[in-house]
C-alpha cells in the first residue's frame, strides 16, 4: 500500500530539482577541484551566523555537532544529521518491508532515491522546527524591536535560515557524490572533526580573559602564570592532566593509533562452497 502510495507520488518528487550526474569520465583534476570548492564553501558558509537569534539561545547537540558536521550558531547548525535521519528511515522501513521497493530494479532504485531526497526535506524541518517551538532557539528581541516586526516573525526567519542551510548541505553532498572524490557526508564529518582538533590545539582567545580554551595556548598560560615548583607536586601534575589538557590529548592520540591500527588490519577467512568440494 505504502509502496504504491510513493510511486504515485514520484513523479511529484522527481520534480525536485538535484544534481545531475556526468556523462562522461571525470578527472581526476575535476574531482579534486569540486571537492576542495565544496569544502571552502562548507567553511565559509559554517561561518555566516543565524541572523536574529538570541545569544541566550541553548544548543542541545552543541558537543556532538562535530560529528554532525554542523557548526553551533550558523545556518549549518543542522549539518548532515537530516541526511542520516532520512537514509536510516527510510533504509528500515524497506528492510521490514513496509515499502516493498525492489532495489535490484533501476525504476524502484530512482523511486527510493527520489523520496529519500523528498525525506530529507522533511527532516530538515523536523529537526529545525522543534528547537524553535521548544523555546532552545530564541530570538533576538532588541534585532526585532529594531527591525519593528515580532518576535515570530524572527523566530520564522530563524527557522528558514536554518532550512536554508540544510539544503545547501543535501546539494553540496550531491555535488561531491557526483562530480567530486567520496562521499559529501563524510568529507563535511572529516572537515567538522578536523576544525575542532585544530581549534582545540591551538584556540587561544578566551572570552573570559583567562586560560585559553586551546591546550598548546594553555601550556604556555599555565607555565607563565603557576610557579614550576607547584606544578611538579601531585596536585600539580593532576591539574596539568585535567585542566592542562594533556589526559585529553593522549586519549585522543591513542584512539587515532586504535583507528589506524583497526582499519590496517586484515584477516583472511578460508572459504569454502559446498556445491564444490575441495574449493577455497
Amino acid at each position: 500500500m505504502v509502496d504504491q502510495v510513493l510511486k504515485a507520488l514520484q513523479p511529484y518528487f522527481e520534480r525536485i530539482p538535484s544534481v545531475e550526474r556526468p556523462v562522461g569520465h571525470v578527472s581526476f583534476r575535476s574531482k579534486f577541484s569540486w571537492t576542495l570548492g565544496i569544502l571552502l564553501l562548507y567553511f565559509a558558509l559554517a561561518s555566516v551566523p543565524v541572523f536574529g537569534l538570541s545569544p541566550d539561545s541553548i544548543d542541545l547537540f552543541e558537543q556532538y555537532r562535530a560529528f554532525f558536521a554542523g557548526k553551533t550558531g550558523s545556518i549549518l547548525s543542522l549539518g548532515i544529521g537530516p541526511i542520516v535521519t532520512a537514509s536510516i528511515i527510510l533504509q528500515l522501513l524497506v528492510g521490514a518491508g513496509i515499502i516493498r521497493l525492489d532495489l535490484t530494479n533501476p525504476e524502484d532504485r530512482a523511486a527510493y532515491q527520489d523520496f529519500q531526497r523528498f525525506l530529507v526535506f522533511v527532516m530538515i524541518a523536523v529537526e529545525a522546527l522543534p528547537q524553535i517551538l521548544g523555546g532552545f532557539l530564541k530570538p533576538n528581541l532588541d534585532i526585532a524591536a529594531s527591525l519593528g516586526v515580532s518576535p515570530s516573525f524572527l523566530s520564522g526567519l530563524i527557522f528558514l535560515q536554518l532550512f536554508i542551510g540544510g539544503v545547501l548541505i543535501v546539494y553540496m553532498d550531491e555535488v561531491v557524490s557526483k562530480w567530486g572524490i567520496g562521499s559529501g557526508v563524510s568529507l563535511f564529518i572529516l572537515a567538522g572533526i578536523s576544525q575542532s582538533i585544530i581549534t582545540g590545539l591551538f584556540n587561544w582567545i578566551s572570552p573570559t580573559g583567562e586560560m585559553p580554551p586551546g591546550i598548546i595556548p594553555r601550556w604556555i598560560w599555565i607555565a607563565q602564570n603557576i610557579p614550576t615548583e607547584q606544578l611538579l607536586t601531585a596536585s600539580g601534575i593532576f591539574y596539568l592532566m585535567l585542566n592542562g589538557g594533556i589526559l585529553a590529548l593522549i586519549t585522543t592520540l591513542i584512539i587515532i593509533f586504535l583507528v589506524v591500527f583497526a582499519e590496517g588490519t586484515r584477516v583472511e577467512i578460508p572459504l569454502a562452497h559446498s556445491l564444490v568440494r575441495g574449493a577455497r
